[in-house]
């Protein structure tokens, strides 16, 4: 047999061949996929254009997600007073159970600035009137014996029957000109009587100045005589307007009502209308 043998001169074709054939040999071994466009691709490709994509996507996740993050904040927690309290042994927590308070007048709940001033002004007269009552030299208890006749007609009776007074209860002091009565100091409660026998025009709570008072029209030894009983404590009147009464009768009760600094029978009498010292008059006639 004869035998073939290649030429040196050949051997570079002979290696371009076997290059070649190696090339197509693994070109053959990868995959290979068709495009829309009718292209081939390798299929090495695709697993790389997936972790593209998906770097694309997480990234705007991110871009959009962290933003919002950042911006939301969970809600504060509702603490209790017990737990405020507990991080503050020394802050002062208002239970929810308390409750406004309403203050009455004598404690200076007044809705303007005169008001206040006005009921400071009050108490400080009252307190007056109590010193000068307590401190003066002058003061006097008279007790009255109602069996004892005094000089006079005997229609004429002492209102109270146990008091006190002062200079600053007198009628027209010079402290008080304008004052125009007698002031009988007594308790509150203390029965006060009908100087004389007559008839109620007045019986009212609210009389002006005498607060809760009684005024009683009587005829002596041919006179019209008019007393004014004033101050009388609430629902202390004991007679009614038109009613007629005795002397000595039971007719209220000593009281603080009105311009009143303290509790006592304000004594005033008009004799044919004309004002008079009461004391004097009381101490001539009554019996």
């Amino acid at each position: 047999m004869a035998e073939e043998n290649e030429s040196p001169a050949n051997e570079p074709a002979r290696r371009v061949r076997r290059t070649r054939v190696a090339r197509a040999s693994q070109a053959a071994k990868r995959p290979v996929v068709r495009t829309s466009g009718g292209t081939f691709r390798s299929a090495a490709a695709k697993p790389v254009r997936s972790v593209v994509i998906l770097s694309m996507v997480v990234g705007l996740v991110a871009a959009v997600g962290l933003p919002a993050y950042a911006a939301w904040r969970p809600e504060a927690e509702v603490l209790t007073t017990q737990q405020v309290a507990a991080e503050n042994a020394q802050s002062l927590v208002v239970a929810s159970d308390a409750s406004d308070e309403t203050l009455a007048r004598g404690s200076y709940a007044a809705t303007t600035p005169e008001e206040i001033e006005k009921k400071k002004a009050e108490e400080a007269a009252a307190a007056r009137a109590k010193a000068a009552i307590g401190n003066s030299a002058s003061v006097q208890r008279i007790s009255v014996d109602l069996n004892m006749v005094a000089p006079g007609s005997g229609e004429i009776r002492w209102p109270l029957t146990d008091f006190t007074y002062g200079e600053i209860n007198l009628f027209r002091p010079p402290s008080r000109p304008n004052h125009d009565g007698f002031d009988m100091l007594a308790p509150q409660g203390t029965p006060i009587y009908a100087s004389m026998a007559g008839v109620v025009r007045v019986s009212q709570n609210g009389y002006g100045g005498y607060g809760e008072a009684v005024v009683i029209d009587s005829v002596v030894a041919g006179q019209a005589v008019t007393a004014t009983y004033g101050h009388m404590v609430h629902g202390g009147r004991q007679v009614e307007a038109g009613q007629t009464v005795a002397a000595g009768q039971l007719i209220g009760l000593v009281g603080s009502t009105g311009n009143s600094t303290a509790n006592h029978c304000h004594f005033e009498v008009r004799i044919n209308g004309a004002l008079i010292d009461p004391l004097p008059w009381l101490q001539a006639n009554a019996g």
